[in-house]
């Protein structure tokens, strides 16, 4: 799991942004927060991933990548709707990865830069 450099935090969330990810890296029990990542599917924009789900030993985290963070599914709902009209304002159309993943290739290699 990586999280994108410049994720949006919900207002749920508040100031403990920084709390509330290392215990989803770490494990802890957190019950009514959400994550909300890059589609895992073709033709989804994004994934609302409770973050109890996340504390599961087989959960397929390896290619999940982190845009929000919110608490409360209808709090996680409206970040996402949130970050959809966002990508669409800064390029005019809704290609949500293309965005997230665009705008932090850098170097010879267009590797990704993330912050973990």
């Amino acid at each position: 799991m990586v999280w994108h450099k410049d994720f949006y935090v919900g207002a749920g969330i508040g100031g403990n942004a920084k709390a509330v990810k290392w215990k989803i890296l770490h494990n802890v029990r957190q019950w009514d927060v959400y994550v909300i990542a890059l589609g895992s599917v073709p033709g989804n924009l994004l994934d609302i991933i409770p973050a109890w789900e996340l504390r599961q030993r087989y959960y397929p985290k390896e290619d999940l990548v982190v845009v929000g963070v919110d608490k409360g599914y209808d709090n996680a709902l409206d970040l996402a709707g949130e970050i959809v009209l966002d990508v669409y304002r800064k390029t005019g159309d809704f290609k949500v990865r293309d965005h997230f993943l665009g705008k932090r290739l850098e170097g010879p290699g267009k590797e990704v830069v993330w912050e973990s």
